[in-house]
């Protein structure tokens, strides 16, 4: 069974900062892959950055500059450092992991519980 458990959400003005974190626990062999994803009211699911092994890192158009994802492989763990925050950043925010596990030889995609982020007009 594989847990990926997220906090540092909150409530914060136009212009403030947050740091999202999430750690991946259970049976993992490795891990390939772990990102942030961020659903707003009536929108689907959309990809926020991603980190794969190797540090390479991908970033939505709309964060680019202003998010920065990182990495603690010996933690299993993904942060998301968000600055510079917009009313339409507002949304519930997951994290995601791409891992192998003991149970299974494929890949296959976690998510945590959803944490929201809140930036008022």
């Amino acid at each position: 069974q594989v847990q990926l458990v997220e906090s540092g959400g909150g409530a914060v003005q136009a212009g403030g900062s947050l740091r999202l974190s999430c750690t991946a626990s259970g049976s993992i062999i490795s891990i390939q892959l772990m990102g942030w994803y961020r659903q707003a009211p009536g929108n689907k699911r959309e990809l926020v950055a991603t980190n794969k092994n190797g540090g390479v890192t991908n970033y939505a158009d709309s964060v680019q500059g202003r998010f920065t994802i990182s990495r603690d492989n010996p933690k299993n763990s993904v942060y998301l450092r968000m600055n510079s925050l917009k009313p339409k950043d507002t949304a519930v925010y997951y994290c995601a992991a791409v891992l192998v596990t003991r149970r299974s030889c494929h890949p296959a995609r976690y998510w945590g519980q959803g944490n929201q982020v809140a930036v008022p007009i």
